[in-house]
């Protein structure tokens, strides 16, 4: 298996005492390049915290986490910064959008951290891929669910990541708008070459993933699919 991310023993702690929550407990798991991994697991089950532990958004953990082959736990804060800009594209269940800003502003916000200017072409592309050309001019109160959905997912790809991780892309959408954007995802897991990481508690879109990750109370319980292990 070509593994572009893998952790080792992870472990999640929050709080102390006898209040402490063992979040996570020993996970070791591999993510396969450019294929669709669905995370399910009941609430409360770990999943979005493998999600952001993976992601680098929370560093507190105990394990190992790889991006190829580079640690990122042990990063610093600029390190990390850089990495999760240049490698990693989040999609977040609540869209995310800057409501002062334009969708087109939106969308360029993450290139602005790197400091560069994206090919005109590039985001061009995007946006007409996506469906939501026509609405760039407009604000995030002015977008139905499903192309703020859109346009936060294009703004995840405007570094060109290699990797995307989505908490409930589809969550906050009605079924039409939520297929529409799974179908969005494949198509750039299959064209673009994008790993995708997808938690979500619908049976329906784990089904769309190439390998479905069960975690039940901190733990992988199971696998299905194409990159067991």
């Amino acid at each position: 298996m070509d593994a572009i991310i893998r952790t080792e023993n992870v472990s999640k702690i929050y709080g102390k005492g006898e209040t402490a929550v063992r979040a996570l407990q020993d996970v070791t798991i591999s993510f396969e390049k450019e294929k669709m991994t669905a995370i399910i697991g009941a609430s409360g089950s770990g999943k979005s915290t493998l999600l952001n532990i993976i992601g680098g958004l929370d560093q507190q953990a105990d394990g190992k986490v790889c991006i190829e082959e580079q640690e990122i736990l042990k990063l610093g804060d600029k390190e990390l910064a850089k990495l999760r800009a240049e490698k990693i594209g989040f999609v977040f269940q609540f869209f995310k959008l800057v409501p002062e800003l334009t969708a087109l502003e939106n969308i360029l916000f993450p290139s602005m951290i790197l400091h560069k200017k994206p090919e005109k072409s590039y985001v061009d592309a995007l946006c007409q891929k996506l469906g939501i050309a026509e609405r760039l001019k407009h604000y995030p109160s002015q977008l139905s669910g499903g192309q703020q959905q859109r346009t936060a997912i294009v703004r995840a790809l405007i570094n060109d990541p290699d990797i995307l991780l989505c908490d409930e892309p589809t969550g906050n959408l009605d079924a039409k708008s939520g297929g529409e954007v799974m179908e969005l995802l494949e198509d750039l897991c299959r064209e673009m070459k994008k790993t995708i990481i997808i938690v979500t508690h619908d049976t329906n879109i784990a089904n769309r993933c190439d390998r479905i990750v069960t975690i039940s109370d901190g733990r992988i319980a199971g696998t299905e699919g194409s990159d067991q292990g």
